[in-house]
């Protein structure tokens, strides 16, 4: 069993912030061609690495970093805010370590026991419409079908969580099929409006059908549930999942409309405004109006991440001793992760819109950073989980003593509900 101090991971959390902060302008300057290509360059995630940046959600057991929640947002605002494509494969390699974790000891010692150079977690189509298909068999699971969409990380990491459809006794559910990288085929479908060097591609699996081992395929409830020890010890895998992944997705939010802000700012010194008398933008009333609301935007949604990344944190440490938060407690709070989620990027990408119309015509050229972070923070508003009224709407049926949509998925919220569970049985039982 291996533990990791609290004063050593202030000391690594600190020290990766200065690596990445020395690396950001090299992040910004190579953005553009990494975009033209569809990917990071194997130099980038070269750097990244070695900065330290995809560490920080790894097991200490086997090396890692394993920062606090908390921490790891201030990681990943950080380098949202030189560059949004990297941000987002820093926040999927740090979100999902939990998959793994919940796959048992045998899965952790595979993905984290190698050397390895870049993420090690990437996942693909966990959601119901996935076209990948799993049938139980002697020894594991035979997978096929696909393509898997939206494979971020995928291009960079020692395996891909393919997510599959298995039916059996008259009832369909996700099986979670852990696949080596070498038994994949990725495709060049990237065409995107932003996040374009994220290199999200979908996949396909080399075969037509693939076995899968009974330890790398798991029944995803049972990942979702944490039915399976993982053998490590410290309490960030016992954070609630949505409250870790999604608090992060803010954080990459924040990170964003951050690093277009101070851009906007750079460029405004001694720019004159059109169809005014003004010589200086900076020095003009009306932009020290848009630069309040601007604030003012950014401030909510990064309170908003840090307090829900603190309370991830906390009720991680009440499970590692024993005495989990109640269910209903448990539902709420992810419910309210997930709104407040939506809500920090909607004004997130809000703000950002507003720099990015008092920045002149010369802001739309592909090298202007401003026209990225605007871009790039309008896909996560779209991203499959960030739904805002449906998660509006789920949230404040909670808040009026109700139950939520019961939905299949990662981001379901039933799991945490016993009532909601006895209710699915009886109906499942009636009919």
């Amino acid at each position: 069993m291996t533990m990791i101090s609290s004063l050593e991971t202030s000391r690594r959390h600190a020290e990766v912030l200065r690596n990445l902060r020395a690396l950001g302008p090299t992040l910004r300057e190579r953005a553009l061609a990494n975009e033209r290509a569809g990917r990071h360059s194997d130099q980038t995630i070269a750097d990244l690495d070695a900065a330290g940046a995809f560490a920080i959600a790894s097991p200490a057991e086997f090396g890692g970093d394993e920062l606090s929640v908390r921490q790891q947002l201030d990681i990943v605002m950080e380098v949202a805010k030189w560059d949004g494509s990297c941000g987002w494969t820093v926040w999927v390699a740090a979100s999902t370590n939990w998959i793994p974790a919940g796959m048992g000891p045998k899965v952790v010692e595979e993905v984290y026991s190698q050397k390895w150079v870049g993420p090690r977690v990437a996942g693909s189509s966990h959601f119901p419409a996935s076209k990948g298909r799993a049938r139980k068999v002697e020894g594991g699971w035979v997978i096929s079908g696909g393509p898997w969409t939206f494979g971020s990380d995928a291009l960079w990491a020692p395996y891909t969580n393919l997510g599959c459809i298995a039916e059996e006794g008259g009832g369909k559910y996700l099986v979670g099929a852990q696949v080596p990288r070498d038994q994949l085929r990725f495709l060049d479908d990237w065409k995107v409006a932003g996040m374009k060097a994220t290199g999200s591609v979908s996949l396909e699996l080399n075969e037509a059908e693939l076995f899968v081992p009974e330890h790398r395929a798991i029944d995803f409830r049972d990942v979702t549930g944490r039915k399976l020890d993982s053998g490590l010890a410290g309490s960030l895998w016992q954070v609630p999942t949505l409250g870790w992944a999604f608090s992060l997705m803010s954080g990459m939010s924040v990170g964003i409309a951050e690093g277009a802000l101070e851009r906007f700012l750079d460029r405004s010194e001694g720019r004159p405004i059109r169809g005014t008398t003004y010589k200086n933008q900076l020095e003009a009333p009306l932009t020290h109006l848009l630069l309040a609301e601007v604030h003012s935007k950014i401030k909510a949604a990064k309170l908003i991440a840090m307090a829900n990344a603190e309370e991830t944190d906390r009720l991680g440490q009440l499970a590692a001793d024993g005495t989990p938060a109640e269910p209903a407690y448990m539902q709420k709070f992810s419910a309210r992760v997930l709104v407040e989620t939506a809500y920090a990027a909607k004004w997130c990408a809000e703000a950002i819109e507003i720099l990015q119309r008092n920045s002149g015509s010369t802001a739309i050229m592909e090298s202007e950073p401003i026209q990225r972070a605007w871009r790039d923070a309008r896909v996560i508003t779209l991203h499959g989980a960030l739904n805002l009224e449906a998660l509006s709407e789920n949230y404040g049926r909670l808040m009026a003593g109700m139950q939520p949509h019961n939905f299949a998925g990662i981001t379901t919220l039933d799991r945490f509900s016993p009532a909601a569970k006895q209710a699915a049985l009886v109906d499942n039982h009636v009919h």
